[in-house]
């Protein structure tokens, strides 16, 4: 399709510009919008009906007119130029390079909505991913082409945690190529610049695509990033057959986004604000991960947000819920206990978790100690609420080990170094050391032959 340009621009209002008389546009269609002064910006179309388009423009609509503005529909929808020259770079959240590089030269272009993967050709996730931190390897496993989210508070160091899993997650097996995708939305320039230093003195930019959108940026943009990356993400897995992790930090701030346009466009709100097709929305994300039949590479994603004022019920982190496979829970209460990183491991839960467990992707033991430990740290959480009201002395023998054991958990288990990278044998065996601190007798979840194997009493 040839691009028609209009001036027949009816008003402005915010980000957004309503143009009349337009026939033959198209939801989500570029646009460019040529200024009176003659400056050129890009738009999208948000809107579109029987003679007229609402179109978002990306840098924002200062000094446009309804006058001397001129709107030219492409006939074209948001593309973005992938290269295996990407990995190693910094990107802005419209794909443009940040970094002091030259543009990347695509090989090829790439509708960014891209398609969810059909369920008929999707193959069941089953193996193992290593991130190095014992709380999710051990006890909230994440397996290739799983979508696990990451529920957070503000406040609460989730983008050194988001970081470290980017810079420690790797796939074991010879040969296997391994990327992460990391996109921030809606951060802050301290945010910003915390990230990109941190992937370039780690050495974990070699392996990495990196997306950064700022607070200051257009919400339509915020909206573009985690599409892009995804895209970015699929050329890397089904065309280069790598395995890659795509982290999108915070997917809060995309939410706002989209609750921000909806309101410019006086729709009906929903849940708290919120557009009733939100869920649909974070779908067409989340359901972009997975491994497919014939496909060598899988696509894994970390998405992380945080929770307005810790309310895990708000409607961003019960949508992710529902379409996600689990979700991993930061603690205020251990973060006030100077515990990192601060994973609570109760609420905790991968529902994947048990396909990427066992001999030949763990360990024999992983599920019998996982599940041991859990129910150990669960009993101690909960004699803690006992001792706040009879005291320790109150407590048998019994009571007593199980309440060491929660603190050790805490101490040794949950807690690790950030720049503390742990293997999977590694986090396995400090379950082991922990357990022995309970009464033999008391370890009934696990075989007796384990038990021989790797308790440290009997471990040669």
């Amino acid at each position: 399709m040839s691009a028609v340009e209009y001036t027949s621009v009816k008003s402005v209002a915010g980000p957004l510009l309503i143009v009349e008389g337009v026939e033959g546009a198209a939801y989500g269609e570029i646009v460019e919008v040529i200024t009176p002064s003659g400056e050129k910006r890009m738009g999208q179309v948000l809107e579109a009906r029987e003679g007229l388009a609402v179109v978002q423009v990306f840098e924002g609509t200062t000094g446009l007119n309804t006058k001397n503005t001129k709107v030219r529909f492409t006939g074209r929808t948001a593309k973005i130029g992938v290269s295996i020259e990407m990995l190693g770079r910094i990107f802005n959240g419209r794909g443009k390079p940040i970094d002091g590089g030259p543009e990347i030269v695509p090989e090829k272009e790439l509708d960014i909505n891209g398609y969810p993967l059909n369920p008929v050709s999707r193959k069941y996730p089953s193996d193992f991913i290593q991130t190095g931190i014992s709380t999710i390897d051990g006890m909230n496993t994440l397996v290739r082409g799983q979508k696990l989210p990451i529920f957070s508070g503000s406040g609460l160091p989730h983008n050194q945690l988001a970081v470290q899993i980017a810079r420690q997650a790797k796939v074991r097996g010879e040969g296997e190529k391994f990327a992460v995708v990391f996109a921030a939305m809606g951060i802050t320039s301290e945010e910003a610049n915390f990230f990109m230093e941190e992937f370039r003195r780690t050495g974990a930019l070699e392996k990495a695509v990196v997306f950064i959108n700022l607070a200051s940026d257009p919400a339509i943009e915020r909206i573009l990033t985690p599409r892009i990356a995804l895209t970015v993400a699929e050329y890397l897995a089904f065309e280069k057959d790598m395995h890659v992790l795509v982290i999108l930090t915070d997917m809060t701030n995309y939410c706002e986004a989209l609750r921000e346009i909806a309101a410019a466009r006086n729709e009906v709100p929903g849940r708290r604000g919120y557009p009733g097709y939100m869920y649909t929305d974070l779908a067409t994300l989340y359901e972009r991960a997975g491994r497919a039949k014939g496909k060598k590479g899988t696509i894994t994603q970390i998405p992380i947000l945080t929770m307005p004022d810790d309310d895990i019920t708000h409607p961003i982190p019960d949508l992710t819920g529902y379409i996600t496979e689990g979700q991993i829970v930061l603690s205020r209460e251990l973060h006030r206990k100077g515990i990192y990183p601060p994973i609570d491991v109760l609420p905790s839960l991968s529902r994947l978790a048990g396909s990427g467990q066992g001999p030949g992707k763990t360990r024999e033991d992983h599920k019998k100690v996982v599940n041991q430990a859990y129910a150990a740290y669960a009993e101690g959480r909960s004699l803690r609420d006992l001792v706040a009201v009879v005291g320790e002395e109150a407590l048998t023998e019994r009571d007593k080990a199980y309440l060491k054991f929660a603190d050790e958990f805490e101490k040794r288990f949950v807690n690790q170094g950030k720049d503390e990278d742990r293997s999977i044998e590694e986090t396995l065996d400090l379950l082991w050391e922990l357990l022995a601190i309970l009464p033999e007798e008391e370890l009934k979840r696990v075989d007796k032959e384990l038990i021989m194997k790797y308790h440290p009493k009997y471990r040669k």
